[in-house]
């Protein structure tokens, strides 16, 4: 009798408390307006100071407080697009408490912005068929249990038949095997292009980059020569041998494709130009890379130029004019061009963002498997 009047109690207190309206004043943020001009809201009472970090502006932007204890900045209209922001509190970057759509990363905290405008994007969610995002899991024996997001294409579940090609696409530096999924919108950009008939469905696997516990996730870039020999390893011996068995794949060079982001595309063209026996299509999004290294990482397609051009279907390379990585990318292409490595380059504008990904992918995608 006495332990039910003591939980009768507790759950009255409990009660009550959850009870309580919160403190914090109720508003939203980000807001996107009609016009394309984009408000941000953060509740921080106790800070001193709050900028906005944002992709689309030069330099972080002054937030105000109001009497609530809420700091806001409306900016000019956004151009039309996805794009990562946060808030600088009192010298701490944090996310965006009110935003779900979270950046995943192993290096920052971000929060991901996406505005619209009148016309869909090759980005924007449409009424088509959607395939199917799922987070797997697979063992490697160095590493330990790996994860991999992987895209099967509208209709795969459907036609029990039906074999598909493969594109390995690996994510930047200090991102994640979520990130081309979240905010690359890879499985979104296939949707859309595949109901318009300008790509052929295919699987897309997002593999997480790191060869971690063995490199540690502080040792730099993805493309630093350790962690291209672990991850090698894991990727040859580990995942593409349980893609193989676990889905309806075409288990040939010409049905495999392989591109990255950054760090990630120097381990694309790493893997890829030595490897032309598992792969017809090698495409480098913004890819990292040093001078002194481009001899000894590309050196199964730098020993034979002729057959190197035989064998691949497309070698393609795209960076932005603002990209810090432009100036690598051009003395790589010069080699290239040198070499008579037949290669495809797109040159376009911005810097070393996500919103150049989703163009490259859209680009490389209606090339890829025809």
């Amino acid at each position: 009798m006495k332990n039910n009047i003591l939980l009768l109690i507790f759950c009255g207190i409990v009660s009550q408390v959850w009870s309580q309206p919160t403190s914090q004043p109720s508003f939203v943020s980000p807001e996107v307006h009609p016009d394309g001009k984009v408000s941000f809201r953060l509740w921080a009472p106790k800070a001193d100071e709050v900028k906005l970090n944002a992709q689309f502006e030069k330099a972080p932007l002054a937030m105000q407080k109001d009497d609530r204890g809420v700091w806001s900045v409306t900016v000019s209209a956004v151009k039309p697009d996805m794009y990562p922001y946060a808030f600088n509190v009192d010298g701490i970057q944090v996310a965006d408490p009110k935003n779900s759509a979270i950046f995943p990363n192993e290096g920052f905290q971000n929060s991901i912005l996406e505005v619209t405008g009148n016309s869909p994007l090759v980005h924007t969610l449409k009424n088509v068929p959607h395939g199917t995002v799922a987070y797997r899991y697979y063992h490697s024996p160095e590493l330990g249990i790996r994860p991999a997001v992987i895209y099967t294409p509208p209709g795969y579940e459907e036609n029990p038949k039906k074999k598909y090609p493969v594109l390995y696409l690996l994510h930047g530096t200090t991102d994640t095997e979520e990130t081309w999924s979240k905010v690359g919108r890879a499985n979104i950009i296939l949707d859309n292009l595949i109901a318009e008939g300008k790509a052929e469905p295919m699987i897309i696997v997002m593999p997480y980059g790191r060869a971690y516990p063995k490199i540690s996730k502080s040792a730099g870039s993805l493309r630093n020569w350790d962690n291209l020999q672990e991850f090698k390893t894991d990727f040859f011996n580990n995942l593409m041998p349980f893609v193989e068995k676990s889905y309806r794949t075409k288990p040939d060079k010409d049905s495999r494709a392989i591109a990255g982001f950054s760090g990630g595309g120097g381990t694309t063209l790493f893997l890829g130009l030595n490897n032309l026996d598992k792969f017809s299509f090698v495409c480098g999004f913004a890819p990292g890379m040093l001078e002194n290294e481009f001899e000894r990482n590309n050196a199964g397609a730098f020993a034979n130029p002729q057959q190197t051009n035989k064998m691949l279907k497309l070698f393609w390379i795209g960076v932005g004019k603002d990209d810090g990585l432009y100036p690598v990318n051009l003395k790589f292409m010069e080699v290239l061009k040198q070499k008579n490595i037949k290669h495809e380059t797109l040159i376009s504008e911005g810097g070393h963002t996500w919103m150049n990904c989703k163009l490259y992918l859209a680009t490389i995608a209606q090339k890829l498997f025809k």
